[in-house]
């Protein structure tokens, strides 16, 4: 269902093929595990590669999908090549994501590269750590009601 509107929020919405383009980035586990590797500094081509059980070939095709997302870049340093995270694109296309799914649990919309004073004091929050707002617990929900409105009865053990 989430994918569906996902979906039908990105093709009415022409603006955002920057979104999608990050969420097809991210909905392969090798590219999130790059970003998570990238996440703890600029890391080599070839130190990338050695990190999967997967060829180089392949690796770079996930590097590719990543540079054309915006979510990394890469610099080139004598024969090297070079990688890094571009965690504000990310943050930014995600927090949109959720401020439109959860708006109760989404982190405050960013202002541009402008900080607030509460954002410059705040102690611990790292450049690419994941906003308080959506790492704590979530609150207990109810079982859901039937279709007719009466609530769920006990569960038979009994096969």
């Amino acid at each position: 269902m989430l994918a569906r509107w996902l979906n039908s929020y990105m093709a009415a919405n022409k603006d955002d093929a920057e979104a999608a383009a990050v969420f097809k980035a991210l909905a392969d586990s090798t590219r999130r595990r790059v970003l998570e590797d990238l996440s703890k500094g600029e890391l080599g081509a070839g130190e990338l590669a050695s990190r999967f059980p997967i060829s180089g070939p392949s690796v770079s095709r996930h590097l590719a999908v990543l540079k054309a997302a915006g979510l990394v870049t890469e610099r080139r340093s004598a024969n090297r090549v070079l990688y890094s995270l571009v965690g504000d694109r990310l943050a930014t296309h995600v927090g949109e994501f959720l401020a439109i799914v959860c708006p109760e649990r989404a982190p405050a919309p960013r202002q541009g590269k402008k900080k607030t004073k509460a954002a410059q004091k705040s102690p611990g929050r790292g450049k690419h750590k994941a906003p308080a707002a959506i790492t704590g617990p979530r609150p207990p929900t109810e079982a859901p009601a039937h279709r007719d409105g009466t609530a769920p009865g006990p569960v038979s053990a009994t096969v």
